[in-house]
């Protein structure tokens, strides 16, 4: 969608998150909708917001609690707000937070609403875990049946295995390979080598280091508070002292005998949160706030989830870029999301290719020459970790904050997505 010339403008005002911690680390005590709810309620207090002007709620959510299922809903009934917000939860994978903002800034943009929170959460410490498909039946004709004695002889039909719990599996339903298979694919197909893929994670590491320490990382984060009173402050896979040497003591996991993808150049399984406040232009002038950055516009793409799975962003951004009426020279930052070092290599891969562009786009020029100086320059998923539903929130306003820090023009964002999906938005400051 093209926003700057087919409706209101549509700002970002503010935005924050949570540290990114490790499933079953920092952030285990706590529900995705408990970190939703904290991360919201200090975006109110940073904005000096009057949540009673708040129009809809989105938020992402991949693996919803099966007691609360709309998130989003959970977090629009915080005391700070009316009860009487819509609130919509959204799943695209990935790219969930994303497409969560892209359907805030749409109400926006066609006038439907002046003001709205958009982000998503997800705690992998808390998935639900489920039972096979005949104790459920079990269970049920129990609930069912008349008196003690019918209700035991129904139990009574339960085998050991009937017992065996069913966590749900990070994989395509279509063709039962996980995301990581499908990154160890790509790797293969498109000869990225475990060197290269080792070299660009410590990459990421060591600039998620270098923006913890001068502090632009944790001006993002909304500490989380323990029971005990202390203070959750910072993400906790950031690994300052890694090197190459190190990461070539890990062994492949999804091929490994001839595999090259491992825990080290992957994203780990994460909790966290995160949240945006978006505006119209005129909301914002209005109600005196400045703003971060500007949708410029916004695409999504799908592939084959039986070919490379995660090649989505090299569909999905030149059709930002043409949407937004700009070429990747002219972008100043980038931040491409980084579920597994292979996946980014394989997908800047086909852009810098002429032949993938004429194949696959029917263009006579590749889509871009990347500047490694301007991509992922605090590091990426790799280092900071990968909450699903959240990851979208985190690049979004890591990019509008140094976009602003930085006085550039035009940014991007490029995200993968389970199911052969990419997702990318171009954001401007004037």
């Amino acid at each position: 969608m093209d926003v700057g010339r087919d409706g209101k403008r549509v700002a970002i005002i503010a935005g924050c998150r949570t540290p990114f911690c490790k499933a079953g680390t920092d952030l285990k005590p706590w529900t995705a909708v408990d970190l939703a709810r904290h991360v919201t309620v200090e975006l109110v207090h940073r904005a000096d917001l009057d949540g009673a002007l708040v129009d809809e709620m989105f938020f992402g959510q991949v693996v919803p609690g099966v007691l609360a299922p709309n998130l989003a809903r959970e977090v629009s009934l915080l005391p700070q707000f009316p009860r009487t917000i819509p609130a919509a939860t959204v799943n695209r994978a990935c790219a969930s937070a994303n497409t969560a903002i892209a359907q805030a800034h749409d109400q926006i943009a066609l006038g439907h609403a002046r003001m709205v929170i958009a982000g998503g959460a997800e705690s992998l410490s808390d998935v639900p875990i489920l039972h096979s498909r005949r104790f459920a039946d079990i269970l049920v004709s129990a609930s069912k049946a008349k008196g003690l004695v019918s209700r035991l002889a129904v139990l009574a039909r339960t085998r050991p295995r009937d017992l065996i719990p069913v966590t749900p599996a990070i994989a395509e339903p279509s063709t039962g390979e996980t995301m990581g298979q499908s990154a160890e694919k790509m790797a293969k197909i498109n000869g990225i080598t475990r060197d290269a893929q080792d070299r660009f994670a410590l990459r990421s590491h060591q600039l998620a280091s270098a923006g913890t320490l001068d502090g632009r990382l944790p001006r993002e984060i909304a500490p989380v508070y323990t029971p005990g009173g202390q203070a959750i402050t910072s993400d906790n896979g950031v690994r300052a002292d890694t090197t190459l040497e190190k990461m070539a003591t890990l062994g492949p996991v999804f091929d490994r005998r001839h595999g090259t993808v491992t825990a080290a150049n992957s994203s780990p399984l994460t909790d966290g949160a995160s949240a945006v406040l978006l505006m119209s232009e005129e909301a914002a002038g209005a109600l005196g706030y400045q703003p971060l950055a500007f949708i410029r516009s916004y695409a999504v793409a799908a592939v084959d989830p039986a070919d490379q799975l995660l090649m989505g962003p090299a569909y999905a951004v030149p059709r930002a870029l043409e949407r937004a009426g700009i070429a990747w020279q002219d972008l100043g930052l980038v931040e491409m999301h980084e579920a597994f070092a292979s996946q980014v290599l394989s997908n800047i891969q086909a852009f810098e290719s002429r032949e993938w562009a004429e194949r696959h786009l029917g263009r006579s020029e590749p889509v871009a020459t990347v500047d490694w100086d301007t991509l992922n320059v605090m590091g990426g998923s790799i280092a900071l970790g990968h909450p699903f539903g959240a990851t979208g929130g985190r690049l979004t306003m890591t990019l509008a904050n140094e976009m602003r820090r930085r006085d550039i023009q035009f940014g991007l964002i490029s995200v993968c997505a389970q199911g052969g999906m990419g997702f990318a938005m171009v954001l401007e400051r004037r």
